[in-house]
């Protein structure tokens, strides 16, 4: 079996609205983010680390924010979208990691919500994703509550 691995990292500022997409979970919150498709950093950062593991760039590159036809876009189609090119090169996903950096929303009590979602879009199971999320003491632009970040690290095996 051969295997690869992708990281990814993703960022947007809060702006105007009422909830985040997070790990394909809608969660109620003061602010929404100012982004071109949904949003969800979790997700984001999910299909750059799958994208990387197989050399093909970064979601920027495959879904441009300048493209009308992403705009407002739910991020689960993304994922299903790079999950899609993994196995036609057969690559699956082994496992993902991910962690959601920010003062608030809480992410636990919707973690195993998350989970199953990512684990339904990349067809692997809910055991497989790691879903977790950290502050960072106040400090830098997540701690002064002006956006969220998330990175991921996901495992790629050969399909047998």
């Amino acid at each position: 079996m051969s295997i690869r691995i992708g990281q990814g990292f993703d960022v947007h500022a809060f702006g105007d609205g009422d909830h985040l997409m997070l790990g394909g979970v809608r969660l109620p919150h003061t602010r929404g983010v100012i982004a071109h498709s949904d949003g969800d950093v979790a997700i984001h950062a999910l299909c750059d680390a799958i994208l990387g593991a197989l050399a093909l760039g970064d979601i920027g590159g495959h879904f441009p924010p300048g493209d009308p036809r992403w705009r407002d876009a739910d991020s689960r189609a993304l994922l299903r979208h790079c999950t899609a090119l993994a196995r036609a090169r057969g690559w699956i996903v082994g496992n993902a990691d991910i962690t959601i950096i920010g003062e608030r929303p809480k992410v636990g009590p919707h973690a195993n919500a998350m989970r199953a979602l990512l684990a339904e879009d990349m067809v692997i199971e809910a055991d497989a994703v790691s879903v977790k999320a950290t502050t960072t003491e106040k400090l830098g632009f997540c701690g002064r509550e002006e956006g969220i970040a998330a990175m991921a690290v996901v495992l790629l095996q050969t399909v047998e």
